[in-house]
């Protein structure tokens, strides 16, 4: 496993050249590879995440939950470990739906991943592979500077209603098209959050994001920051994959 750091967080943009000009990289190549580069279709992929959320005048609130994902049959588990009061609540994704376990009432909830998870500024739509090829369409692009790195700067609008932001900005790495920060806006415009990812993980050929923050545009001092750790391709049961697994993991 290698670690790269990206350094990127909070630093400006500049130097930017706006339009789409026709001998430009093939944008929608880009969406492609990063899309490619974040999707674990051969293999299974499991991690731990550290969930830390801020808000003023509040303690931060420090959450710990395993993740379990099976891309390519579009399945997912993510299980609270931490803190007591919430452990053993999960989530279950299977396609598009996405279904909340609650140990306390023993019930499922349906909810929607572009619903926040847990009360932070983190979506369910950032734990899962992102598919920016088939949900967005380039807009316009430019070039520019993130810090000490070439960049594509890509406007996206959304290609369906699914998504949980109707507009993105990307700051791609040009050398290795690694997403280095997001605007996400709102169906009329409005900056809703900003995310970052100052470091990615490399497993294979693949990529993800070692830390993500993401602030709130809304909410000024609003946060929250997640943190990955024993990342693992190793072979993981069918049975987890089931509601009968959240349902008996907490007896």
């Amino acid at each position: 496993m290698q670690l790269l750091t990206a350094g990127i967080v909070l630093l400006a943009l500049a130097a930017t050249v706006p339009g789409l000009a026709a001998d430009a990289a093939d944008y929608r190549a880009v969406l492609a590879d990063i899309d490619r580069m974040s999707s674990f279709t051969d293999s299974d992929y499991s991690c731990l995440l550290t969930v830390v959320s801020e808000k003023p005048g509040e303690q931060p609130n420090i959450q710990q939950a395993q993740m379990f994902r099976r891309d390519g049959d579009q399945k997912a588990v993510i299980l609270i470990l931490k803190p007591a009061v919430q452990k053993g609540q999960g989530y279950l994704q299977v396609g598009e739906s996405l279904w909340f376990y609650d140990p306390e009432s023993r019930k499922f909830a349906h909810t929607a991943l572009k619903e926040n998870f847990q009360d932070t500024d983190a979506k369910h739509s950032d734990f899962r592979p992102p598919a920016l090829e088939r949900d967005y369409r380039v807009a316009a692009a430019a070039e520019g500077e993130l810090g000490r790195f070439r960049v594509y700067v890509l406007d996206l609008e959304a290609a369906n209603e699914e998504v949980s932001y109707a507009r993105l900005r990307l700051w791609v790495r040009q050398d290795n098209h690694l997403l280095l920060k997001a605007e996400n806006y709102g169906l009329s415009g409005r900056l809703l959050r900003t995310s970052y990812y100052p470091s990615y993980l490399q497993l294979g050929d693949k990529f993800v994001a070692a830390k993500m923050l993401f602030v709130d545009e809304l909410r000024p001092g609003e946060k929250t920051q997640i943190t990955l750790a024993n990342a693992s391709l190793a072979p993981i049961p069918d049975t987890v994959f089931t509601k009968a697994y959240l349902e008996r993991v907490n007896r």
